[in-house]
Order: structure tokens, then C-alpha cells, then sequence
């Protein structure tokens, strides 16, 4: 799981025209930003980008292995995450236009996420709603049937 200051140095300086890449310890390994988007990490000095749909076929078509969080156990991979090819790391413009695709990525799923959470609070917030005319409602009924039953002694 370390990774060695000269690889870190090695990716950050490929990847350096693509803006503010930064880079952030997470779990014993690397994860790598650009204005605040979380698209690759480095682990055991191997770097691997996010994929989706869009751009896994060519990982996969290039022999490329999932990242995989805990290397004793071979079934738990990433299905997000995958092995940046050593000759595409060694291409400082192969590698900046694989990483791009990848912020992409990381763009989008920051934004469903973050629409997600809109979804949840607006649901939130109607469901708290429901609830207080329910009981505004029941209060209601109460006092009625109180003030009725007075009424009749």
C-alpha cells in the first residue's frame, strides 16, 4: 500500500497541465483531485482512473486490472477504478487526455450525487410536511370531539 514520493511526484508532474491536480493520503494509499473532483488514486506506486460505462471498455480491451482495496481478498474490486497502463503513464499527453475523460466522470458523479441529495431533502422536507398536517389535522379532530362532547352534558 505505500506509495513512494517519487512516483507521487512522477504522476503529479504528467498530469500537471490539466489544472489543480492535487493529491490527498486516503487509507494508506493516494487519491488524486482536480478542482475538487476526486478521479484517480495511486496505491503500491500504480495509478488508476475512475471509469463508468463510457470509457471501461478500454481498460479492459488493454488487459487493465480493477483496483483492488484489499489485495488479500481477490473478489472485492472496484468496478470504478482501474489500472492506468504503464506505456499511457509514461505519455505525458495520453496520460492528461485519459485523465480528462476520467474527471469527466467524476463530474458527473458528483453531480448525480449531489441532485440525489436535492431528491432526499425535497422528499425530506415533504414527508416532515405531511407529517405536521397530519397531526395539525388530528389535533383538530380532538378538539372538536372535545368541544362536542361538552356541548351535549
Amino acid at each position: 500500500m505505500p506509495v513512494s514520493p517519487n512516483f507521487l511526484s512522477y504522476v503529479i508532474d504528467q498530469l500537471r497541465s490539466l489544472g489543480a491536480v492535487r493529491s490527498r493520503r486516503m487509507f494508506g494509499g493516494i487519491g488524486l483531485y482536480c478542482d475538487d473532483l476526486f478521479f484517480g488514486l495511486i496505491d503500491d506506486d500504480i495509478l488508476y482512473f475512475k471509469v463508468d460505462d463510457s470509457n471501461r471498455e478500454l481498460y479492459v480491451s488493454r488487459g487493465c486490472e480493477q483496483f483492488r482495496p484489499f489485495p488479500d481478498d481477490p473478489n472485492t474490486v472496484s468496478m470504478n477504478y482501474y489500472r492506468v497502463p504503464e506505456d499511457v503513464l509514461e505519455d505525458a499527453d495520453e496520460v492528461r487526455a485519459w485523465a480528462r475523460k476520467s474527471i469527466v466522470i467524476a463530474g458527473a458523479a458528483a453531480a448525480a450525487k449531489s441532485a440525489n441529495k436535492q431528491t432526499k431533502k425535497k422528499k425530506k422536507s415533504i414527508e416532515a410536511a405531511r407529517t405536521t398536517t397530519s397531526k395539525t389535522a388530528s389535533k383538530k379532530r380532538t378538539n372538536v370531539a372535545k368541544r362536542g362532547s361538552r356541548s351535549t352534558r
